[in-house]
Parts: structure tokens; C-alpha cells; sequence
């Protein structure tokens, strides 16, 4: 008879054991969140817990959890068993909220496990966010963006420093201000992060472009260029030494654009010139193109009847 986890469940004759962190090599994460405080006088306690009573985390700083891993982790539950508690902190009516673990409570759902071993603690707001966030950062499973949103939860809510969030989730202060600074990108930009199709060195590069439009620009240009790092910083670096002129006439509303070409018409047809309406910071900059400097004399000399049009 093939025996799945869900026989495998502990006797008194055959109790669960519980490698060691180090022994299984996989559980940094749970180490790391352990060391966070909880409440005073309170001691984690080990139960089986129905995986129906846990609720997931709503400070959870992970948003994607890839469909194909899921799969994989719920069939190697399903053989195997899950060899790593969860952490849970205790909630009204007999219900759990999950601090750490989430991926493994989704796919022991999805094994059909009724049980999950899981570790109870108390633990308050702030505990909870913050050890959910070590979690997810010890482990490297956050894109870059859902680590620069964790950080700055724990920059806002918790009143951290920079300094303070490095030495808790083992980054330095440059490496916590580096990833606050994806904050800036575009939305665009953002989800390109988000999906995998850049990476955070993109994300620095994009801002080096000092225009909001630029980085948006180059966002979209790197990804579907597939262009490295360097050379997405080199592009910045070139959009910045544009002219003015030439980057604000790519800021403008579309409503702007129309106007900008319907005056170009008109006076184009009144002077016989070709004329270029192009903003130049809050003002505008009209631009003649004439054939050659007698031509210029020429447009100069219908001055004063050109006052009258």
C-alpha cells in the first residue's frame, strides 16, 4: 500500500523529529525569525495545526508565488511531509495568522494535508510584520520591488533607520538605500521588476536618468532589448546629455502636442516657413527653418507687415 504524508502523521511510538536548522540546511529563514522577540513570558509551542484554522499573514511582503514551484513543493509535501514548521501567531475563535511559512501552508493545502505543524507564538503587530519580512529576506524569495516595499514598512511602521533594518535583515545601510530608491521607478518600471524582466541593477540604472519620462522610456526599451546593465545605464547617461528642449517636448499631455502642431501650421502658412513649436521649460520656443541666410534676410525684411497679420 502506498503510504502518503497524511498516514505518516506521529505516534507515541514513532514521534515527528525535527532536524536541527543547520541540519536541514533550508531553515536560515526560521532561524532569523526566531531570534526576533516575542512577547515577554510567552514560549513557542509546537502543535498540529488544520491547515483550514491558519489565516495568511496581511504584512506579508511576498505578492507573487510562482504557480510551477507551488506544484513542486505541494507534490515533495505530499511524499514527504513537511519536515519545517510554520510560524503562527494566535488569533480569536481558535484561528492562527501566519508570521512565516506561507509558501508551505499554500502547497500543504494543495498536497490535501489536513495538518500542519506549525509554531505558536505570541507576538504583536510590529513582531509579526518584522519577523515576516526577516523571513522572506533571509531566504532571498522576494523580487526586488517586494523586498524595497518590505524595507520601507519596516523604515515607516516600525520607526527603523536605514542602518538599523541592514543589521536585522543582514544588508548594509548603501544596500537598504539602494533598494528604498526602486520606490522612484515608474510604475511601468515597477512591474517590469516585479515580473522578472529586470533585474535591480536595471532598476539603479533606469535611475540615473534624471527625467520621470526617460526612465520610463528606458524601462520599457530594456526590457524588450533585452539590454544589459551597462548598457541600460549608458542610455541613461545619453538621455540625460539630450537637450532640455528636446526631453520636455516628450513630457508634454497629448492636448499639448495637438496645440503645439496646429500653431506650428498656421504660422507656417502665414510665413511660408517651415515652424517648429517646442516647449522650453514653462514657455515655448518657436523655431523658423529657413534655407539659407538670404532667405532669413528676406523673412526679416516682411517684418513690419508681419506685425499687422
Amino acid at each position: 500500500m502506498i503510504r502518503t504524508a497524511r498516514d505518516r502523521r506521529p505516534t507515541s511510538s514513532s514521534p515527528r523529529r525535527w532536524l536541527p536548522v543547520a541540519e536541514r540546511g533550508m531553515g536560515r529563514g526560521l532561524a532569523a525569525i526566531l531570534e526576533v522577540s516575542s512577547q515577554p513570558g510567552d514560549r513557542p509551542e509546537l502543535r498540529e495545526i488544520a491547515t483550514g484554522l491558519i489565516v495568511p499573514n496581511p504584512s506579508q511582503p511576498r505578492r507573487h508565488f510562482d504557480e510551477d514551484a507551488l506544484e513542486s513543493l505541494a507534490a515533495s509535501l505530499a511524499s514527504s511531509g513537511v519536515l519545517q514548521p510554520v510560524l503562527v501567531r494566535p488569533l480569536a475563535g481558535g484561528r492562527y495568522e501566519l508570521v512565516a511559512g506561507e509558501r508551505r501552508w499554500r502547497a500543504a493545502q494543495r498536497a490535501g494535508l489536513e495538518t500542519i505543524p506549525a509554531v505558536v507564538e505570541q507576538r504583536d503587530d510590529a513582531a509579526s510584520l518584522e519577523a515576516a519580512i526577516v523571513e522572506n529576506m533571509a531566504r532571498q524569495d522576494l523580487n526586488p520591488i517586494e523586498e524595497a516595499r518590505a524595507v520601507a514598512a519596516l523604515v515607516e511602521e516600525l520607526g527603523l533607520t536605514r542602518q538599523e533594518v541592514g543589521r536585522r535583515v543582514g544588508r548594509s545601510r548603501v544596500a537598504i538605500s539602494n533598494l528604498l530608491r526602486l520606490l522612484d521607478l515608474p510604475d511601468e518600471a515597477i512591474g517590469l521588476l516585479e515580473d522578472g524582466r529586470l533585474s535591480e541593477g536595471h532598476g539603479r540604472a533606469i535611475l540615473l536618468a534624471e527625467d520621470h519620462g526617460d526612465r520610463r522610456r528606458l524601462g520599457r526599451a530594456a526590457a524588450e532589448g533585452g539590454w544589459s546593465v551597462r548598457v541600460t545605464e549608458d542610455r541613461a547617461r545619453a538621455a540625460n546629455a539630450q537637450p532640455a528642449v528636446r526631453r520636455g517636448a516628450l513630457r508634454l499631455h497629448p492636448d499639448q502636442e495637438a496645440a503645439c502642431a496646429q500653431i506650428a501650421q498656421e504660422l507656417s502658412t502665414a510665413l511660408g516657413r517651415e515652424v517648429r513649436v517646442r516647449p522650453k521649460g514653462s514657455a515655448y520656443r518657436v523655431e523658423l527653418v529657413v534655407e539659407d541666410l538670404a532667405d532669413a534676410a528676406a523673412l526679416a525684411s516682411r517684418a513690419p507687415r508681419l506685425k499687422a497679420v
